[in-house]
């Protein structure tokens, strides 16, 4: 059974900073393409930043570009979130996602951490 596990949301004054951290189990990741979404309340999940197989390529959102950074490590199958210089509008619940059968599409999901940027 395939799992991916967020950690490390929780709340933080605008400007801060957060690691998030998705840790698989049941299946190892090194060659799917990662991502994360995060959902503000009443809105859409949006995508927030993806990762390549190798980590060599990388996406992101304009809205996070160059403050949040996505990563990977494969030998710990655990692919990361760091974000800098947090506003209020990234409020929201952030979740990790897997493109595992890789068809192209995200087709494994996390349960989800809760992010919350105090202005």
């Amino acid at each position: 059974q395939v799992q991916l596990v967020e950690s490390g949301g929780g709340l933080v004054q605008a400007g801060g900073s957060l690691r998030l951290s998705c840790a698989a189990s049941g299946r190892t990741v090194s060659s799917s393409l990662m991502g994360w979404f995060r959902q503000a309340p009443g809105k859409e999940r949006d995508f927030v930043a993806g990762i390549g197989r190798s980590g060599g390529v990388t996406y992101y959102a304009d809205s996070v570009k160059g403050r949040f950074t996505v990563s990977r490590d494969n030998a710990k199958n655990t692919v990361y979130l760091q974000m800098n210089s947090l506003k209020a509008e990234d409020t929201g619940v952030y979740y990790c996602a897997g493109d595992l059968g890789r068809s192209g599409k995200y087709d494994y999901w996390g349960q989800g951490t809760q992010v919350t940027v105090s202005s």
